[in-house]
């Protein structure tokens, strides 16, 4: 009888970390990058999560994203209430500034093999945080880690700087038939 060579984290860690990012109006961003996430755990690689303007809030992808502590650590950023740009943004940029903070300290802690930036496009887009910032701090990533950047209305710089990129283009969507967010499914 043969049996498998023992793999460890070790010798499955990426030897050269992409960028990837996951843009577009379409649904499945968020869901693309945990899904990542979970091949990776599954493999035994240590995995990170900042969720950029997302309150704490009970979701299904999260509570399961805690039983694997201590190889998947996931944070939520975010003020109460929507964003409006342009306004009553004070509360929603320090949060942002704290996800920001956060995610360079998780990507250069040499403690995670995979660090995924959700919704950080969104923070962009809304100026809670500098688009410099976030160049520099690709410009830190340790080249073993995989980085995974998501959100709406990815901006020509990072598309340019990313190794993967995928648009999610919404064709049909059930809210638009006044069908709301479904436990489970959509949180």
């Amino acid at each position: 009888m043969v049996t498998p060579a023992t793999v460890t984290p070790a010798t499955l860690t990426p030897a050269t970390g992409l960028i990837q990012i996951y843009t577009g109006s379409g649904k499945g961003k968020t869901s693309a990058a945990l899904g990542l996430m979970l091949r990776a755990a599954g493999h035994g690689l240590r995995v990170a999560m900042i969720q950029f303007m997302k309150e704490q809030k009970i979701s299904g992808e999260l509570e399961i994203l805690k039983r694997l502590e201590p190889i998947c650590r996931v944070e939520c950023f975010g003020g109460v209430g929507l964003v409006c740009k342009g306004s009553n943004l004070d509360t929603h940029k320090q949060e942002a500034d704290n996800a920001l903070k956060q995610a360079q300290e998780i990507l250069l802690s040499g403690d995670w093999d995979v660090v995924v930036l959700d919704e950080i496009f969104n923070a962009l887009w809304f100026e809670l945080i500098p688009e410099q910032d976030v160049l520099a701090l690709l410009e830190q990533k340790p080249p073993q880690v995989e980085l995974v950047l998501t959100g709406r209305n990815a901006s020509p710089p990072f598309l340019e700087k990313a190794d993967l990129v995928t648009e999610m283009r919404e064709i049909k969507h059930p809210f638009q038939r006044g069908i709301k967010a479904r436990p489970g499914i959509e949180y």
